[in-house]
């Protein structure tokens, strides 16, 4: 599983919002700076996010994006199945995919396993928690 730059992107720009709302809207074109991401790829993330109703957006002087939920509430797994669509190990798991072979996989435990571990990892952390690992001086880089 690799999880696209549209994944890591949306969990940027949430963490990003998180740290700097204050009472009002953030213009979009400042979180890509911030993020050093292309703005024009970024309206197509803030797009699924305010569809799903993580983030609000108003148009207009003064306004921009900013979070519709508190950053602990919102799941490092909901937010990677909403910009990745699944992130199943392997094909037959992911839904579009009928296999033959499904009753007699040798293999079809080991992956359910590991399909079930990753969303269980994914779903302990929310952007809270990406929030404080910046705090604890950790240089890592979504």
């Amino acid at each position: 599983m690799m999880i696209s730059t549209r994944g890591r992107y949306a969990l940027r720009v949430l963490v990003d919002m998180a740290e700097n709302q204050r009472d009002g809207y953030i213009p979009l074109k400042d979180i890509a700076a911030r993020q050093e991401i292309s703005e024009k790829y970024l309206e197509s993330i803030v797009k699924i996010l305010v569809k799903e109703k993580i983030i609000t957006a108003v148009r207009g002087k003064g306004g921009g994006y900013r979070l519709e939920k508190a950053a602990e509430e919102i799941s490092v797994e909901q937010v990677l199945l909403l910009t990745e669509g699944n992130l199943a190990p392997v094909a037959c798991m992911a839904g579009n995919t009928a296999c033959q072979r499904m009753p007699d996989c040798r293999t079809l435990t080991l992956w359910k396993g590991l399909d079930q571990v990753v969303h269980e990892y994914l779903a302990k952390y929310s952007v809270r928690d990406l929030m404080a690992q910046a705090d604890d001086g950790v240089d890592y880089v979504i």
